[in-house]
């Protein structure tokens, strides 16, 4: 229950949480959360801003001794990522989140938790809602739409702000100080295809990718992940190669910045070919789990027969969608050479859908360098087109490059050092943050990212650490004390 939630340290930071979570806020449906969140503004007496786009501002004098302070620009996205277990009965439209507690952890029953950014916006309010914590001037600013597009920073108004430091509070582990992020484009492909009547000798079966991790696209990539539309690329190959298979459906993955947990087709093979068509596929099946075992312990692939779809796509066009989805590049496509262990570069085969003669395949790009992000754009269009594709590039938006002089990093790397006794990690991330797109908009802002730590963000699995939280709040106080002066 989420009392359990609102009992937990710091309370002002978790019932600020639990309100939030009570508001539908999926991305691109952010509707109420902004109608909520001007209200909680307006009943503190601030002033209370909604830009041309719904971004939202609230603005919040020093407090007495802290008017010689540059003033802070406090930022998190409202929206959530909507991802859910299949069997479980949630419309994220309608429903605030159903949190427990999980010794450490704070968890949601079968979706996502949304405290990616949720506890960074609990954070803001209750900055804006206390007497007693001490702060410099703050402007508040909740974006929208960071999720699905970062729409909300890049139609963010040019002159709402005045603040010169802005805080990101979007980073998910408490020891690091994020400096840097990757840029993003999002690929989409698309055909159509003939269809034909299913043949009368043909047993249908529907193929099932399930039982994987999933995570976000851009911090998770360099686990090395399974993505169930790759797998299922793979089947769909071997199948197409060897066993006269034809393609009914494809349905798998959804959100571009989550790694696909589960993709199912329906497809038909020749009755001749059914018991070898199994044995292989089970075989195929179990040198995959066993190349995942240690990464998806629970990785299946189920096979059943279904019933006959009336249509299905003629192999001539067949084989150039079953190439396009085995060739398209997934996962790392290089490494930093300036950064240990930071992904340069990288796409996430997001979704696959196929059905009713049409194919729509989408991407998720991201890359910290320019040209490198270009490079494999155009890799992955080159293999799009080549099986007769359309590609289109869309939602770009800008990386942020790391600047280690920064002021607010001075003060901020040093007071983590005080605080706990050893070096925060100091960092670019392969995350797409809000950061590069308000540096566009404010280029003489100064800025640095940080948070609580939060595991398996864009998953069913997202939690959030107690102890963390803990840490964090007390670390987040600290930085506001001590922001540098005028």
């Amino acid at each position: 229950m989420n009392e359990e939630i609102r009992a937990l340290e710091p309370k002002i930071l978790w019932n600020k949480f639990a309100d939030l979570n009570a508001v539908p806020r999926p991305s691109k449906k952010e509707e109420r959360v902004i109608e909520f969140m001007k209200k909680f503004g307006n009943d503190l007496n601030l002033e209370t801003l909604e830009d041309s786009v719904g971004n939202v501002v609230i603005k919040k004098p020093a407090t007495p001794g802290m008017e010689d302070r540059r003033p802070i620009v406090l930022q998190s996205h409202l929206d959530m990522v909507h991802q859910k277990n299949n069997d479980t009965d949630f419309d994220f439209e309608t429903s605030g989140i159903d949190m427990y507690v999980d010794g450490d952890w704070v968890r949601a029953k079968g979706t996502t938790l949304g405290a990616d950014n949720g506890l960074g916006v609990a954070s803001m309010m209750a900055i804006l809602e206390s007497d007693e914590i001490a702060h410099p001037a703050i402007e508040a600013l909740f974006t929208i739409d960071e999720e699905t597009g970062m729409t909300g920073a890049k139609g963010l108004d040019e002159d709402i702000l005045k603040g010169d430091i802005l805080l990101n509070l979007d980073t998910e582990e408490d020891d690091e100080i994020g400096i840097g992020c990757a840029g993003g484009v999002d690929i989409t492909a698309l055909r159509d295809y003939e269809e034909e009547d299913t043949p009368q000798d043909t047993v249908a079966y529907t193929i099932k990718v399930k039982g994987l991790n999933g995570g976000h696209s851009g911090m998770d990539i360099i686990k090395g992940l399974a993505n169930a539309n790759k797998i299922m690329a793979r089947l769909l190959y071997h199948a197409h190669n060897n066993f006269e298979m034809q393609i009914g459906s494809i349905e798998g993955g959804g959100l571009r910045n989550a790694i696909p947990r589960e993709s199912e087709a329906l497809v038909v093979v020749n009755k001749e070919n059914t018991e070898s068509f199994n044995t292989e596929i089970l075989k195929l099946k179990q040198d995959i789990k066993t190349e995942f075992a240690a990464l998806e312990p629970t990785l299946d692939v189920v096979i059943s027969e279904a019933e006959a779809p009336g249509k299905v796509m003629k192999r001539e066009d067949q084989k150039d969608v079953v190439l396009a989805m085995t060739a398209a590049h997934n996962g790392v496509y290089r490494m930093s050479p300036d950064i240990e262990d930071l992904v340069e570069a990288s796409n996430n085969i997001a979704s696959v859908k196929v059905g009713e003669g049409k194919v729509k395949i989408n991407c998720l790009t991201r890359s910290s360098v320019e040209s490198s992000k270009d490079a494999l754009a155009n890799s992955l269009k080159a293999a799009f087109e080549l099986a007769n594709f359309e590609v289109k590039l869309s939602g770009e938006y800008p990386g942020w490059a790391p600047n280690p002089n920064s002021d607010i990093l001075q003060v901020v790397d040093k007071l983590y050092e005080e605080m706990h006794n050893e070096k925060a990690d100091v960092a670019a991330c392969h995350a797409g943050l809000e950061c590069g797109i308000i540096g566009n908009h404010y280029p003489k802002m100064d800025m640095i990212s940080f948070g609580p730590t939060i595991r398996g963000a864009h998953s069913p699995d997202e939690r959030a650490s107690v102890s963390s939280a803990q840490k964090y709040w007390k670390f987040l106080l600290e930085v506001l004390k001590n922001t540098p002066k005028k």
